[in-house]
């Protein structure tokens, strides 16, 4: 008899062997395919169906291989895309053994005629599923659950950052043991980081474009296993290692206060368009996991760029992304997650909208309650900043945008003291609060910090594609000479101006986001979209880090965290009236700043004063100018101003302050007890 469950989907372990289920409206029968040590293949039909669950009970435990093999309709015209030749990996797989072959026996069609069936075998080109024992140690974890207002994100890739790491093991460097590492781990708690947001360790697939010019997925943005953590960063193997080694990662940085937040790519899969290969759930239910088009149901909706959309107003899809969502808070113990192209997850019919399906299932699971949820407010389609929940952070595009061109001399006062105090312009007439608004001024995509001071174009030979790659529009300054050079007055400055940029970066009111390894100047020679980079150009040289400029951030750090009036709440004031949480910005000579002056793109130079209750006083002298300008402070509110720290190498940390003269092109931090 078979007392099977069609839930949960994926493969449950039982006394009796493995419950599977898996969802489908259009297939005609599901067998799963069992592998044994010598690679012979076992097929079990899974007898039974509860709605559009097929589910059965087949014989194994913790460490059996399988795929699924999905008889049913091969119609493309007609968006059916089954075809039992191909073996499919389990959508709700915890492991992944192996990686896919790019030869044409792994897609669905024919090279010749994509409306013909390719009857070729994938098996011996794909991987495998594996079923993995859940059971883990957890014991004395305790998530930091540090609030946003104390938040510090650290966007780092997990291979990159220990991959030339000098004092950790060869053996681990690059794995997720080498990130839990206590080198690694130290780094980053005396920066003074909160958390690391790791760039995508979902399962993903090496693009066949790539490997052909002998480069490689390097940022992961090409996931194809939502429940699986990434087999090549594992040190212990893909056989299921993989599973308790990112555990093991969790509950050592927990260990050491530090949240962990995945960026997550739900919004599409490495299946690609109707050109691209049969993986995983094209050949399961091709229209209710994709959308296609309603009148061409052969195409693909895509806003995301690379072929596919996931059909978020289906509620298998739903069901899938959540199920993900919660596992990975469950079993898996992370903190927060960041949504690529997180826009896209919002068009259940098309538009974007503030009460899609998804954002509303998010809001009111409890599972998902207690984490942190950052939106990256964009797709290839539209442009969503500001527009998502008020439990909702968002990358600002705005704030990166102003500021460099501040920076850069090309933003007014106005709009740069916008982004200094928490975007109010974005965010503040929905009642949302400055914690709403992720702060970066760089990420993965783009210039690193050292780079943006570096190159006015950017230089991406290196990926093959004549550099037609990467966004040209940058926003940044190169001081004076295109990239390296020996010119003394042009390093000056972009030391100066790396300063400039992580001082307001870490003194605006919001959640701030540092690019892992823009604190030592961390560069890759000017490419800025080194997605296909797995190698030196990517990962971190430690050797040469610049270890002033590791100090300079980590004294910044200290005084965010030690100074609340530089975090996350709307001013209301300008504290002349008393109030006590204000935010007061004067001309250099002291005087208020008028309307024309906020609005003058020619005014360079002025000071703002932050102030909350119970917290220090906090002055930035900013100039901007290509000169000197000589500035009188405001009274301190309570005892002398002392200069906490400066971009300005002339300034002495720790003297007291009356009036100062800032160089020309630096910013100047006093603070008042």
């Amino acid at each position: 008899m078979d007392n099977s469950t069609p839930y949960p989907l994926g493969v449950t372990i039982r006394q009796d062997g493995l419950n599977v289920a898996l969802y489908s409206e259009t297939a005609e029968a599901v067998d799963v395919a069992v592998f044994g040590e010598d690679g012979a293949e076992t097929r079990h039909r899974l007898a039974q169906r509860t709605g559009h669950v097929f589910h059965g009970v087949v014989p194994g435990g913790a460490g059996t291989r399988y795929g699924f093999r999905v008889h049913g309709e091969w119609e493309p015209a007609e968006g059916l895309r089954h075809n039992a030749a191909k073996l499919l990996l389990d959508p709700y797989t915890r492991a992944v053994e192996g990686q896919w072959g790019a030869g044409e026996e792994t897609f669905g069609h024919t090279f010749a005629d994509p409306e013909q069936r390719n009857d070729a075998d994938s098996a011996p080109s794909v991987p495998r599923s594996v079923v993995v024992d859940p059971s883990f140690d957890w014991s004395g974890d305790t998530a930091p659950r540090t609030p946003l207002a104390d938040t510090v994100v650290y966007e780092v890739h997990v291979k990159g950052f220990t991959q030339q790491h000098p004092d950790v093991p060869e053996e681990i460097r690059g794995t997720y043991a080498g990130l839990a590492h206590p080198a690694a781990i130290e780094h980053l708690t005396d920066l003074g980081v909160t958390a690391v947001e790791l760039l995508p360790v979902h399962q993903f697939v090496q693009d066949s474009h790539l490997a052909e010019k002998g480069l490689r997925n390097y940022w992961g943005y090409n996931s194809i296993g939502f429940f699986a953590p990434h087999n090549e960063y594992s040190a212990a193997g893909d056989g299921g290692g993989q599973v308790r080694e990112f555990q093991e990662m969790l509950k050592a940085l927990h260990a050491a206060g530090l949240e962990v937040i995945l960026d997550v790519v739900y919004n599409h899969t490495a299946e690609g368009n109707h050109m691209g290969p049969t993986l995983s759930l094209k050949g399961i239910d091709n229209g209710s996991y994709y959308r296609v088009v309603e009148e061409e149901p052969e195409n693909y909706f895509d806003t995301t760029g690379t072929g596919n959309s996931l059909n978020v107003s289906h509620p298998a899809a739903l069901q899938l992304i959540l199920d993900s969502l919660r596992y990975w808070v469950t079993e898996m113990h992370v903190d927060g997650f960041r949504f690529d192209l997180a826009t896209t997850l919002t068009r259940q019919w098309g538009d974007a909208h503030v009460h899609s399906a998804f954002l509303d299932i998010v809001h009111q699971d409890p599972v998902l309650a207690g984490v942190k949820l950052i939106a990256e407010p964009w797709d290839t389609a539209g442009y969503q900043v500001g527009g998502f929940p008020a439990r909702w952070s968002e990358w600002n595009g705005k704030y990166r945008d102003d500021v460099r061109d501040f920076w850069r001399g090309q933003s007014t006062l106005g709009d740069f003291t916008k982004r200094l105090t928490g975007s109010p312009d974005v965010y503040e007439a929905d009642r949302r609060s400055p914690l709403c608004s992720v702060n970066f001024l760089t990420a993965h995509d783009g210039f690193t910090l050292a780079d943006l001071t570096a190159y006015d174009e950017k230089r991406n030979e290196a990926n093959g594609e004549d550099s037609k790659d990467g966004e040209s529009d940058n926003r940044s300054w190169n001081c004076g000479a295109e990239g390296p050079t020996d010119d003394e007055t042009v390093n000056a400055l972009r030391d100066r101006q790396r300063r400039n940029l992580l001082t307001t970066l870490l003194l605006s009111a919001g959640v701030p986001m540092i690019l892992g390894g823009d604190e030592m100047a961390r560069t890759q020679n000017g490419n800025n979209n080194a997605y296909c980079q797995d190698d030196e150009i990517s990962w971190f040289d430690w050797e040469n880090a610049d270890r002033e400029l590791l100090a300079f951030t980590r004294d910044l750090l200290t005084l965010r965290r030690e100074t609340s009036a530089l975090r996350g709440a709307w001013y209301r004031g300008d504290g002349l009236d008393g109030s006590p949480d204000a935010v007061l910005s004067l001309r250099a000579d002291g005087e208020p700043m008028t309307q024309a002056e906020w609005d003058d793109g020619n005014a360079r130079a002025y000071a703002v004063q932050f102030k909350a209750e119970g917290s220090p006083t906090v002055l930035l002298l900013v100039n901007g100018a290509t000169n000197p300008v000589e500035f009188t402070v405001p009274k301190p509110p309570a005892g002398p101003w002392k200069l906490a720290v400066s971009s300005d190498p002339q300034q002495d940390v720790g003297r007291e302050v009356e009036t100062l003269l800032v160089g020309e092109w630096s910013t100047t931090v006093l603070r008042s007890a």
